[in-house]
């Protein structure tokens, strides 16, 4: 099957780091389930099994079991009950480039001595020294397009026994990521998962669910949901199911097609798709090859001449960055590459 006839972009969106294109089958499903709500055709609870489905999904991906994922509607609130947790002096590790949603909910617990340490990129695994409690860090850096070495950072966290807490929202859908060694992953669908945005998912070790408060629980997190409507008496779930937000249902209706189908083409499939333009792109600027499907370019001019060129990408930290999916082609890059042609 020809995976790239699910999509029709527009010829030129190389922004995918930004937000991400449905693939038909989750655009149809949620044409469906709006026309319904339009006219009152159906009860919430069919689009809710989305929300199942997205999270089997998701723990597929991931290497997970269902029981220890978590659903909700922003990273930042899904990390907020693991940094409620944290011992007062805590401190925290993290990139100096790092997104705030992964450093605001850390950094707001600084007036009981919670310290968000951030360094370069580079000496993030150096600095991962007794004293540190949590590294909290991206799988592949928003701004940049770095991509973490995984591996050496679970390594030396577990020397240290400190909590690895990893923002995936910019690698998972194209870069092969598993939760080994990790105790908490979050991942907000709405880049390279392709779904609309307001569905994160979330995987949290079983030490992680025992030390955490459920803060935001509500009758979503219980463990009978339709029979937690009214009272005072609470019956949260088992696993990290208790740590549940009560979902946007349309964006998990339109997020559970669109996991599916990045299980059906496989993870593999589309990493070395995109590293692939990525790099065709990068060798034509001059740049050595890189593992990540985002390249970050200083080159002056560039953002007015994609602009001209009709070509959509973004500026992020000074910075043109361009980023390619499974949707992207070959003529995106050259497009791009006669953009920029001038400037080079």
């Amino acid at each position: 099957m020809d995976y790239k006839e699910l999509w029709n972009p527009e010829p030129g969106w190389l922004n995918t780091a930004s937000y991400g294109l449905p693939p038909r089958p989750a655009w149809e499903a949620l044409q469906a389930a709006l026309s319904d709500w339009r006219v009152g055709a159906t009860s919430w609870e069919p689009w809710d099994e989305s929300t199942s489905r997205s999270r089997e999904s998701f723990a597929r991906l991931v290497g997970a079991d269902a029981a220890d994922v978590f659903v909700g509607s922003t990273v930042s609130a899904a990390l907020a009950p693991v940094a409620a947790a944290l011992p007062d002096g805590a401190k925290v590790l993290t990139d100096d480039v790092e997104f705030t949603s992964n450093v605001f909910p850390w950094k707001v617990h600084e007036d009981r001595g919670v310290e968000v340490i951030g360094v370069p990129g580079s000496e993030l695994v150096a600095a991962i020294r007794p004293g540190i409690d949590v590294v909290a860090v991206s799988a592949v850096q928003s701004s940049t397009g770095v991509v973490l070495d995984l591996p050496a950072v679970v390594a030396a966290s577990k020397e240290i026994d400190a909590l690895v807490v990893i923002d995936a929202s910019q690698g998972m859908g194209w870069l092969p990521l598993t939760v080994d060694g990790i105790d908490a992953l979050v991942v907000h669908t709405y880049k390279w998962l392709m779904s609309p945005r307001g569905a994160t998912l979330g995987y949290l070790s079983r030490r992680l669910q025992e030390r955490c408060r459920p803060s935001a629980a509500g009758w979503y997190a219980a463990a009978d949901m339709h029979g937690s409507y009214y009272g005072d008496r609470m019956v949260l779930a088992e696993g990290a199911r208790r740590f549940d937000q009560s979902p946007a249902w349309f964006c998990f209706v339109g997020a559970a097609p669109a996991l599916e189908l990045v299980e059906q083409i496989g993870v593999e499939t589309i990493y070395r798709h995109n590293l692939e333009l990525a790099n065709e792109f990068r060798d034509g600027l001059g740049l050595p090859p890189s593992n990540s499907a985002i390249v970050s370019t200083s080159l002056p001019g560039a953002d007015a001449a994609f602009k001209a060129a009709g070509i959509r990408a973004a500026v992020r930290d000074g910075k043109l960055r361009a980023s390619f999916h499974i949707y992207s082609t070959r003529d995106d890059v050259h497009q791009a590459l006669d953009a920029l042609k001038p400037l080079t």
